[in-house]
C-alpha cells in the first residue's frame, strides 16, 4: 500500500489524463456536430452527436475543476525513511502471517533475534528458561480450561513483562560496561536488583508451569483403568482363547500315531 503523498500524487496525474481524454472527446464530438449537422442536414443522428458532445464537455469541464480543487490542496509531507522501512516491514510481516505456517515461522524469528540480543549477558539464561518453561506451557493452554483460565491469562501478562524485564538488565549490563568508573557503582547495584528480579520471576513462572501439569495430570487421571487399555486387555484375552481352542481342535482331529 502506497503513502498518502503517493497517493495523492498519483490520483492528481489520474485526473489530468482523464481531463484532456474528455477534452479531447469534446473537442472531436464538437467539431463533428459543427461540421456534419449543416453538410446533412439537421436530423436525429445529429441530436446524438449533439448529446455526445454536450455530455462529453460537460465532463471535461468537471475532470478540470476536480484537477484544480486537487491540485489546490497541499501534498502531504515525504514519508520519512525510517517510518518507510518500518511500514514495510509490517507489511512483509502481514504477509508471511497469512501463510498456513507464517505465524509460528515469525514467532520464532522474532524468539530467534530476542535471544540474539541478549546473547554475553546475565539475562540469556534467565530468558531461555523463561522460553521453555513458556513453549511448554503454549503446549497445555488449550487444556487448561475451567479454575486454570485466568491463570493462564496471568501467566501471558507476566511472561510479557519478564521478557521486558530481561531487555532492561541486558540494557543495564551494557550501561555498566560502558559507564566510568564514578558512575558504575550505582548501575552495578541496579543491575543486580533487576538480575534477582528477573531470577525470582522466573524461578515463579516455572513453578506456574509445574503447577500447571500437576492439574492436567489430576484431572484427566481416571481412577480406574482407561477404557482403551481394558478393552485392549479383553481383545488380548479373548484371541489367547480362540488360539487356545484351534489348539484343541487340531489335536482332536489328528489321527494318532500306530506303533
Amino acid at each position: 500500500m502506497a503513502d498518502e503523498r503517493t497517493r495523492y500524487f498519483r490520483r492528481l496525474g489520474k485526473l489530468r489524463r482523464s481531463a484532456r481524454r474528455w477534452s479531447v472527446l469534446a473537442g472531436g464530438l464538437g467539431g463533428a456536430t459543427v461540421i456534419l449537422t449543416p453538410y446533412a442536414g439537421i436530423g436525429l443522428a445529429d441530436a446524438f452527436w449533439a448529446a455526445a458532445a454536450g455530455a462529453s464537455t460537460a465532463l471535461a469541464a468537471w475532470r478540470w475543476v476536480d484537477l484544480r480543487a486537487l491540485a489546490a490542496q497541499p501534498a502531504p509531507p515525504a514519508l520519512d525513511p525510517a517510518q518507510a522501512a518500518a511500514r514495510n516491514r509490517a507489511r512483509l510481516v502481514a504477509a508471511v502471517e497469512r501463510l498456513p505456517a507464517g505465524a509460528s515461522v515469525v514467532a520464532e524469528v522474532r524468539r530467534a533475534r530476542s535471544r540474539g540480543a541478549l546473547r554475553g549477558t546475565t539475562a540469556a539464561d534467565p530468558w531461555d528458561r523463561l522460553d521453555r518453561a513458556a513453549s511448554t506451557l503454549a503446549g497445555m493452554a488449550g487444556r487448561l480450561t475451567g479454575l486454570a483460565e485466568p491463570a493462564v491469562a496471568e501467566a501471558s501478562a507476566a511472561e510479557q513483562s519478564l521478557r521486558d524485564l530481561a531487555d532492561r538488565v541486558a540494557s543495564v549490563e551494557r550501561a555498566v560496561r560502558l559507564a566510568p568508573p564514578d558512575a558504575r557503582l550505582p548501575l552495578t547495584e541496579a543491575h543486580q536488583a533487576l538480575t534477582g528480579q528477573l531470577e525470582a520471576g522466573v524461578g515463579a513462572y516455572e513453578r506456574l508451569v509445574v503447577a500447571a501439569a500437576g492439574y492436567l495430570a489430576e484431572e484427566y487421571r481416571p481412577e480406574n483403568e482407561h477404557p482403551a487399555a481394558a478393552q485392549l486387555t479383553e481383545a488380548t484375552d479373548l484371541l489367547h482363547g480362540f488360539a487356545s481352542a484351534l489348539s484343541e481342535l487340531r489335536a482332536v482331529g489328528r489321527p494318532a500315531s500306530t506303533q
